[in-house]
């Protein structure tokens, strides 16, 4: 008899770990009903800024970020920088909008998949490490850092391939790429130079003054930071939640999550 409890028990455990679905307060969506997608989507962003384990879902109102190097210049000349980042996270993505989707049809491998979203702001804290020279100003420094990326916009595309577990289909994801812009990006070094305070604050203020070109020459960077950070947000609900999962069967025309 106890054989049997637990061949059943597990039997539950298989069938609910191959089928993870939505929540119930989320409405599905029909292919390709890119309104009632962009719905969902921040309903689910509203209610579950703390996320979703079982469908793989990480915490959206601090999410961790990979250690990077933002600088890293050769030891040669009169100017070089290496400036690293570590123990980095993000706060903003849980007032996230999605504000357009594309290419969430019933065969998503035809074509890019499309998100774009809007932050109001995107909050980036962490710590630096850095060295260098500026002409004969030696630079050996370690600190906090802030970025504050205001009314941040950005447009992710994706390329996915279906993988077949269970005779379901799961998406995985072999391209990302971010396209972003915002109306402004304040920055903030701490103890930049360690002995001097009145230069600290002259190069941060030079950086906010001009923050664009600054943007500009890190742009290949930040975007490669930006696109770990939504992959690592996205990948783990694909793989556990089937494709077919996310949508309503052909010919259900409600959107009720039953």
């Amino acid at each position: 008899m106890r054989d049997k409890i637990i061949f059943v028990l597990c039997l539950q455990l298989i069938r609910s770990l191959q089928g993870q679905i939505l929540p119930k307060d989320i409405p599905k969506c029909r292919f390709g009903d890119s309104e009632c997608i962009v719905d969902s989507m921040n309903k689910i962003i509203r209610r579950y800024p703390r996320g979703i384990p079982a469908l793989g879902m990480k915490p959206i109102d601090v999410v961790d970020i990979r250690n990077s190097k933002f600088w890293d210049n050769p030891k040669v000349g009169a100017f070089w920088l290496q400036f690293n980042l570590f123990d980095q996270v993000n706060y903003g993505f849980e007032n996230t909008t999605i504000t357009k989707v594309k290419g969430f049809t019933k065969n998503p491998t035809t074509s890019l998949m499309e998100i774009h979203g809007r932050i109001p702001s995107l909050i980036h804290k962490g710590r630096y490490m850095s060295q260098g020279r500026i002409w004969i100003v030696e630079l050996n420094s370690t600190g906090e850092q802030l970025s504050d990326f205001q009314n941040f916009r950005f447009v992710l595309k994706l390329k996915v391939i279906m993988e077949y577990r269970n005779n379901k289909r799961y998406l995985k994801i072999y391209q990302l790429n971010p396209f972003v812009n915002m109306d402004r990006w304040v920055f903030w070094l701490d103890n930049f130079f360690e002995e001097n305070t009145d230069m600290t604050i002259a190069i941060n203020q030079v950086f906010n003054q001009h923050w664009v070109e600054f943007w500009n020459e890190l742009e290949p960077t930040n975007l490669r930071i930006f696109a770990s950070v939504f992959r690592d947000l996205i990948e783990d609900i694909v793989h556990k939640v089937s494709y077919d999962d996310m949508f309503l069967p052909d010919g259900i025309e409600t959107r009720v999550n039953d």
